[in-house]
């Protein structure tokens, strides 16, 4: 009897793995559509630029501050923790050069593309949502507009812009916060720690740096604009998609980090 229960046990382990397995590929499957659907009706009049635009206002300016104060408040952070293993080693003076290269190259990008995932997505993911259970996306369709080019376009062009300059505010302030710790801590002056952060970064540091950013941005745009256009009716469907939005967005984000990271390497090494 404990033979045949473990032999059930395992049974219903597996269908729920292979259920499991292939709703992720479903959903995969899903998300490349939504994707090439993107790119194929991206490259065709009309185009919205009004909309876009305002979609540019939204997502950057509304998420300066945010940005600022979280990328402030690393610089400080990130400084103030690694201040006593390198007095430990007599490096204090390698400070400027150590959170630049670190901040520039992985935390600032990352955790702004985080924070972004969490305001951004969700926020993306809840509008279509409720536009889709209240049948206004369907209402669009019926009087002749495009919705798809009206929301879904606009939305992650104004996400793939807009990211890379919200990572640069980010990483500027993210220094200048960590110049504040090191002005008081030992007096240094302004222009002899910014000295030292131009004179160790370079354009191998700068560029895919940068060019991740627009990934991260498409991403966020892309998840939270699939889960919100084809949000399942009900208003608990609108908050799921609005979870989902920044769940599976913080995942990819990681992934394309990685990707990033493993490409930019390789192309060290040659």
């Amino acid at each position: 009897m404990i033979v045949s229960f473990r032999n059930q046990y395992q049974k219903s382990m597996i269908s729920k793995f292979i259920a499991s397995l292939k709703s992720f590929l479903i959903e995969v499957g899903e998300i490349s559509y939504f994707a090439g659907r993107f790119f194929k009706e991206f490259l065709f009049p009309p185009y919205e630029f009004k909309e876009f635009l305002r979609q540019c206002y939204y997502i950057g300016n509304r998420s300066l501050f945010l940005v600022g104060v979280t990328g402030f408040i690393i610089g400080l952070v990130f400084t103030l923790q690694s201040r006593p293993t390198l007095q430990e080693f007599g490096a204090v003076s390698w400070m400027a050069s150590m959170v630049s290269v670190s901040i520039i190259r992985e935390i600032g990008p990352i955790i702004t593309a985080l924070i972004c995932a969490g305001r951004i997505g969700s926020g993306i993911g809840a509008e279509l949502g409720s536009m889709k259970v209240t049948e206004q996306i369907d209402a669009m369709e019926v009087s002749g507009t495009n919705p798809f080019k009206y929301l879904v376009i606009t939305r992650i062009l104004a996400t793939t812009l807009m990211l890379p300059l919200l990572v640069i505010f980010g990483d500027v302030l993210a220094i200048y916060g960590s110049y504040l710790v090191e002005n008081v801590k030992d007096n240094v002056s302004f222009q002899l720690y910014f000295n030292q952060v131009f004179n160790i970064l370079e354009f191998s540091d700068i560029v895919p740096a940068t060019i991740k950013t627009f990934f991260f941005g498409f991403a966020i745009g892309l998840i939270g604009c699939y889960k919100g256009y084809y949000c399942k009716k009900g208003t608990a469907g609108v908050g799921k998609a609005a979870n989902a939005a920044v769940v599976y967005t913080s995942m990819l984000l990681f992934v394309i980090d990685f990707i990033a990271v493993f490409v930019t390497n390789i192309f060290y090494k040659m």
